[in-house]
């Protein structure tokens, strides 16, 4: 225990207090705060006026742990640590698997194998974002929770009555999300695993106007009957020979949304300008991928 200067507030003043006493730099982050009776007692690094002095307990430093990223309740480590997956596990009660990747993401069907370091030996979960839920199987289909951003700005530029295609679906996170204003979201995958999942988390997220189609996306011209409004080209190693696929089922005046993975700035302008009768074109960067390589998004208005 450790003895220091405190404030002494009302429980329903509390929060209100610690916000307070923290953006003014006064709150002691080091010690616990604790109640007595219908109080809450605030650790302050300096007295003020009504200061009082009491006992607290010292925050536990955070544990070691190991470099790693989240998706619903499985934990994917950097390293091939399973000490640290097991201290991970501990310290978050809400997952229940600590994976390591075997290998890059790999093939025609984008899949990637894993090695279960602690917990369940299982590499599904289940992923929550911005109110949708979606089964996720990290072993049958690829899927990353950091384009989470992303999805919600490129939602915010869909108008009502928008028909709306992603030609690389994966589980159907960009088609669910867009599916919240879309008149309708055609969901194009090549992987029967990816396409399995995309079908349940339609039926989990009740999302009526996704139409599943399981096909390579350069045959979806002579596959649909529509022209769309919006395209998304979620395929950032690969998604260029895919570009006159996009402008067979684009009508005039469509948004293209291409995504690569690339080394210098405006890397794939040349491609797309020669693909798409481009109105405008505006570059983004979405997230660093690995050093001197990064993820951008070109949003492509067409003539």
């Amino acid at each position: 225990m450790a003895r220091q200067w405190c404030v002494r507030v009302q429980k329903g003043r509390a929060e209100e207090v610690r916000q307070d006493l923290r953006s003014r730099g006064l709150l002691d982050t080091g010690l616990k705060p604790r109640r007595e009776g219908d109080f809450v007692l605030f650790p302050v690094r300096e007295p003020g006026s009504g200061a009082l002095r009491a006992e607290f307990e010292p925050v536990p430093p955070p544990p070691d742990l190991p470099r790693h990223e989240l998706i619903g309740g499985i934990a994917v480590l950097g390293e091939r640590d399973v000490a640290g997956a097991e201290r991970l596990l501990a310290s978050r009660p809400s997952l229940h698997s600590a994976l390591f990747p075997l290998g890059d993401v790999e093939g025609e069907y984008r899949t990637r194998r894993f090695l279960v370091l602690a917990g369940r030996k299982t590499t599904e979960t289940v992923y929550r974002e911005h109110g949708l839920s979606f089964s996720i199987d990290l072993s049958a289909a690829y899927f990353s929770p950091r384009l989470s951003t992303e999805r919600q700005r490129v939602l915010s530029l869909v108008r009502g009555g928008e028909r709306v295609l992603d030609m690389f679906a994966g589980v159907g996170p960009f088609a669910l999300a867009l599916a919240k204003r879309a008149a309708l979201v055609v969901a194009c995958d090549i992987n029967p695993g990816a396409v399995l999942l995309l079908g349940r988390n339609i039926a989990r997220n009740r999302a009526g106007n996704v139409l599943p189609i399981m096909a390579d996306a350069n045959r979806l011209p002579a596959l649909l009957p529509w022209k769309f409004d919006r395209v998304v080209m979620n395929l950032p190693l690969g998604a260029a020979r895919f570009l006159p696929a996009a402008l067979a089922l684009s009508r005039p005046g469509a948004t293209v949304h291409f995504y690569a993975l690339q080394e210098e700035e405006g890397q794939f302008l040349p491609a797309i300008r020669e693909a798409l009768p481009v109105s405008d074109v505006r570059e983004r960067f979405v997230r660093s991928y690995s050093p001197g390589r990064w993820h951008a998004v070109y949003d492509v208005a067409l003539d």
